[in-house]
């Protein structure tokens, strides 16, 4: 089995790396069982295929997944991602996720915004090896805080009009954090090639610790044969008015691009589901065109069913 793969959708790629994480050595961290395994590196040709659907093992939110990545691109390590994650929660420090990627990208120090920094880089030199967005601080990362980053840095670079994009990490939570990290991963990827009006090249994943929790081990077994992702509408948009777009995108407004505007109403949707209007929840995601909606409707039908079991007599009598 090798430790490097290729594929052209995060399904393929996702399928062979819970395989190889199922097969790494036993280790403890914190004191939690896992399985890792080193120094793995992974390449997706066709990075707009970012949205995983593997169900029934691997059922994602898909309004994570989008809130996600719009908390990060604006720059915010606000609460309000809480709502669509309320796991998160049991890593804040005073209700703040230290280790957010946003803050670091966009305002490292109070000073640089280093997603601009990149495309000013690759623009007065477009074979620079210096377009990179630093995310692990090494003084902020040592003093304690619950929430360390995963990633360590993303690098782009700009070869033949094709705009390639590579992540190093210290560590890969497969089953759990593998599917959103690299749906933010790839649409930062794709921003930034269309802000340099290039064409997207491949995406590169390398991981020191690719690693499952025993604890996944029984749902990773349930995992069959996956089907390839479907590629997701192109999001590219001018650099000037990005921050106005992502505000509306994030209170569920238009914005007159059909690509954020899926996902504008993919986050409105899953908050009128938070809210329990449920049944309006299922209309808006009705009308979601593409794997967004597809995606959403998934997930509710996996939350019904967790309430379902979680009140059936069998389950409530051994609490």
């Amino acid at each position: 089995m090798t430790n490097t793969f290729t594929g052209d959708s995060i399904a393929q790629l996702f399928a062979e790396a819970v395989v190889l994480a199922k097969a790494g050595e036993r280790v403890s961290p914190r004191g939690m069982a896992t399985r890792e395994v080193f120094d793995v590196s992974m390449t997706l040709t066709d990075p707009r295929a970012r949205l995983l659907y593997a169900p029934p093992a691997r059922i994602l939110n898909p309004a994570f997944a989008v809130a996600e990545t719009v908390w990060h691109l604006s720059g915010s390590d606000a609460p309000w991602i809480f709502d669509f994650n309320a796991r998160l929660t049991e890593f804040a420090d005073d209700g703040v996720l230290r280790g957010a990627y946003g803050p670091r990208m966009r305002n490292w120090g109070g000073e640089v915004d280093q997603l601009r920094r990149v495309i000013e880089i690759l623009k007065g030199d477009p074979d620079s090896r210096r377009a990179l967005i630093q995310l692990y601080d090494p003084v902020r990362d040592s003093a304690g805080h619950k929430d360390v980053p995963c990633t360590l840095a993303l690098r782009f670079h700009l070869r033949a009009g094709r705009l390639h994009m590579s992540t190093s990490m210290r560590g890969q939570d497969v089953w759990i954090g593998m599917p959103y990290d690299l749906f933010f991963f790839t649409t930062v990827q794709e921003l930034v090639a269309g802000w340099l009006g290039a064409e997207l090249g491949e995406y590169h994943h390398h991981v020191s610790s690719l690693h499952i929790y025993e604890r996944d081990l029984p749902m990773a077994d349930g995992l069959a044969d996956v089907s390839a992702s479907s590629v997701m509408p192109e999001l590219t948009t001018p650099w000037e008015g990005f921050g106005t777009l992502l505000d509306r995108v994030e209170v569920g407004d238009a914005t007159g691009h059909s690509g954020w505007d899926a996902w504008a109403e993919t986050m409105r949707s899953y908050r009128l589901w938070k809210d329990k209007l449920r049944e309006e929840a299922w209309r808006v995601a009705d009308t979601i065109d593409g794997p967004l909606g597809k995606a959403l409707t998934s997930w509710y039908g996996e939350l019904n069913r967790r309430t379902r079991q979680a009140s059936s007599p069998a389950v409530a009598g051994t609490r």
